[in-house]
């Protein structure tokens, strides 16, 4: 296709998607459930205000926030959906109270159309919008104030040392005086009962609530809305129709996109390695040790599911509690994805163009130190506000914001931001040159210098909430960076460095790399912009975003579909030329990619991804299905890929031992699939099923996922880790052995 015409599509999806979502994203802003200024009895007695709310909200997330429990669906899978368990407690609280008052039985023991009319009371109980706009003050009902003193109670006891609570605190994995303040524990009760509230609150002039009827719960009336079937056949119909119509493209206009002349031996056997590539090793061995500690945290966080303040009897959440174990998990997998990909750029650069830049060694190294500071930072302050050492104020700053994916303190993300300008600015440096030249390069270095900008740019939207930003606006700018720059940009970004690869090698001709780039950004974006919106169905967002993120959620699969011509086209690649075979684990990488593109991102995703599966699966074990075979299966893979092919164009004289890569490759993508499909997979759908037939609060109980039949599903996932972090071991050892010459042959 011609390259103008892609660049012209490229900009126009950039436009109007960004467009869309910002016009929604100031949609978000005015919509979100309202926070009242004092939240009183029909008396005017006041129970909390809106700064104890603000307040309750920065003690939840300097515990952990999202990694322990969720709100709105969000966080982590051990420990309930706080909002609504809450709810459930609070509904069951003023039914029973009802129940004795007017019938001297427990609300279970009535008959069912007794048990039929305190519902339908309830129900207007707690739709009811009493939210003065006026005053800006909520009026809560006696009944209703009575309910919250309650939940009041059994969390203060939860989250501090109520011994009568003992068991369940180790069923969610919380350690005792996880709170250690009681008018901290106030605070967050207040912020817990509002995030329910938003709940079961019908929005002004509407029948649904501020969260779309969500979570379900038969008790108050949430079920599922008409837009929300209306828009998951919509959603469908859409993948199916962009499926059939790229499967045409496809057909009728794809190039043959191999060379046809490829070199007899490698072009790059002459290459001179310039001091800034050779620079970037030290990352590698960076990336593969963090890998390692990554992979160790998410032993002992899936540990922590079956045993849940202990590992195999060591009282281990003394000190390394869940909330900790699974923020370090995330961050790290984040931390050294991005290295990978950030080092492989910085190894490129300078190939390409042929020059190096005044000083790059020394940028690249300071780079270097300056990321390592960051995590180091970071991990520490997490630990240091989880544990409770440091104000909320200086917990923002320095420990834990409570976000998934985005927990580290402002000050760090701060300086992660600074890296990454000054990676940009060593990336255009280096390639700079190569621009003006002007040759057939030109266009796909232009992609590869915008992708660049976007990873350094996107980070930024991390930095647009505050301490005490309203949670639905939060969560709309977190998905920003989770969905746009984790998923997005950075992808676009390795699109093209591959390409690059493929181009340097001969093995791809520079024109069809340049239009397949063009082309797969342009679709990938096309649903992938909009499609953050599928993350916000249920966080306090009006109903157009969820048919926005249903529609174009469907887009964002259907490139997916076709993973399998790009694992034949890599596989083709690797057998090529004799010279290739040396490039064969790092292509095979890329073959895995493409497989968990498929399955995970694909298949997984899309399992979640509609209205009405989502809003029955939102928080549930079916979200890291998609988590761990997208994030370490697409963009982990991918991360190793191109740190072995660097590793490899780092020394091509030197002859890799297959044997230790190849058990890596095969036992971490077979340990993957096994912890998947024999653990979480089965643990998901059941909870799906609890989910639609009892409600979420049930589907994330300790009493329902304490049964012995989810115990041993769980153990199962054992077998799949096990083999999982042997094949991390062996990647280890490969990596570190070919500075030692253990992997090497001699």
């Amino acid at each position: 296709m011609n390259s103008k015409k892609l660049w012209i599509g490229f900009i126009l999806v950039m436009v109007i998607s960004f467009g869309i979502l910002g016009y929604f994203g100031r949609e978000i802003y005015r919509q979100a459930p309202p926070i009242p200024e004092k939240v009183v009895l029909p008396d005017g007695t006041v129970l909390f205000t809106s700064a104890d709310i603000k307040d309750g909200q920065n003690v939840w997330q300097s515990m952990g926030g999202q990694e322990v429990g969720t709100i709105w669906g969000h966080g982590a899978y051990k420990a309930p959906d706080w909002t609504a368990d809450w709810l459930h407690k609070e509904a069951l609280f003023i039914l029973d109270t009802w129940s004795l008052a007017e019938f001297s039985q427990s609300y279970d023991d009535l008959q069912d159309e007794k048990q039929a009319l305190l519902q339908k009371r309830l129900q207007n109980e707690l739709r009811k919008n009493t939210y003065d706009k006026a005053s800006q003050s909520l009026v809560v009902s006696k009944v209703r104030a009575e309910a919250i003193k309650s939940n009041s109670a059994h969390y203060s006891g939860l989250f501090m040392n109520d011994p009568d609570l003992a068991h369940l605190r180790e069923a969610y994995a919380i350690p005792a005086n996880s709170i250690k303040d009681e008018d901290r524990m106030d605070k967050m009760n207040a912020f817990f009962f509002w995030a329910s509230w938003a709940t079961v609150t019908e929005r002004p002039g509407k029948d649904i609530t501020f969260t779309n009827n969500w979570p379900p719960e038969k008790l108050v009336g949430n079920e599922p809305t008409g837009s929300l079937l209306l828009w998951t056949g919509f959603s469908v119909i859409i993948l199916l129709f962009g499926v059939g119509l790229l499967g045409w493209y496809y057909a009728t206009n794809r190039e043959e996109d191999t060379n046809p002349d490829i070199p007899k031996v490698n072009p790059l056997s002459g290459t001179q390695l310039t001091p800034s590539m050779k620079a970037t090793l030290k990352y590698f061995w960076v990336v593969t040790a963090l890998i390692l500690v990554q992979i160790f945290m998410g032993v002992v966080t899936a540990h922590y599911g079956v045993e849940g303040l202990g590992f195999y009897g060591l009282p281990l959440a003394d000190f390394l509690p869940y909330s900790i174990s699974r923020t370090w998990h995330i961050q790290l997998a984040i931390f050294w994805i991005a290295t990978s990909w950030l080092a492989t750029g910085l190894f490129i650069a300078p190939a390409i163009s042929g020059k190096e830049p005044k000083f790059q060694r020394f940028g690249v190294n300071f780079l270097f130190i300056a990321l390592l500071i960051i995590v180091v930072g970071s991990l520490a302050g997490q630990w240091m506000g989880v544990m409770q050492k440091l104000g909320l104020v200086e917990n923002f700053w320095f420990g834990h914001q409570g976000y998934e994916y985005v927990d580290l303190g402002r000050f760090w993300q701060i300086f992660l931001l600074v890296g990454l300008v000054l990676w940009l600015f060593l990336m255009g440096r280096a390639i700079w040159p190569a621009l003006q030249a002007k040759n057939e390069n030109r266009h796909l270095l232009t992609m590869f210098l915008i992708s660049s900008i976007a990873i350094a740019a996107f980070y930024a939207a991390g930095l647009m909430w505050g301490r005490q930003t309203h949670l639905a606006i939060a969560e709309y700018w977190r998905w920003w960076v989770v969905h746009l720059w984790v998923e997005g940009f950075f992808e676009v970004f390795a699109t093209v460095a591959i390409a690059f690869l493929f181009v340097r090698m001969q093995l791809i001709q520079t024109k069809i790399a340049t239009s397949s780039v063009l082309f797969s950004t342009i679709i990938f974006l096309s649903g992938g912009i909009i499609g953050t919106f599928h993350h916000l169905y249920f966080t306090g967002t009006p109903t157009a975003v969820l048919a926005l993120g249903a529609t174009f959620s469907a887009l964002e699969v259907v490139p997916l579909v076709l993973m399998g011509f790009e694992a034949y086209h890599n596989i083709r690649m690797s057998r090529a030329k004799e010279w290739v075979a040396a490039y064969k684990w790092p292509i095979y990488f890329f073959v895995s990619v493409a497989f968990w593109n498929f399955l995970g991102a694909g298949i997984f995703g899309f399992l979640i991804n509609p209205p009405i599966a989502l809003y029955y699966m939102q928080g549930l074990n079916t979200t890291p299905v998609h988590g761990h075979t997208a994030l370490f299966g697409v963009y982990g893979m991918l991360g190793i890929g191109l740190m072995l092919f660097v590793l490899r164009d780092m020394d091509l004289n030197a002859v890799w031992k297959g044997k230790t890569i190849r058990n890596a490759f095969w036992m971490m993508n077979i340990g993957l699939l096994l912890m998947v499909v024999l653990s979480v997979l089965p643990v998901g759908l059941a909870q799906t099923v609890a989910s639609v037939k009892h409600g979420l609060w049930y589907a994330r109980s300790a009493e329902f996922l304490e049964s012995p039949t989810l115990e041993t599903i769980r153990w199962l996932r054992a077998i799949g880790d096990t083999i999982f972090a042997i094949g991390a071991l062996y990647l280890g050892w490969f990596v570190f052995g070919l500075k030692t010459g253990w992997s090497v042959k001699k």
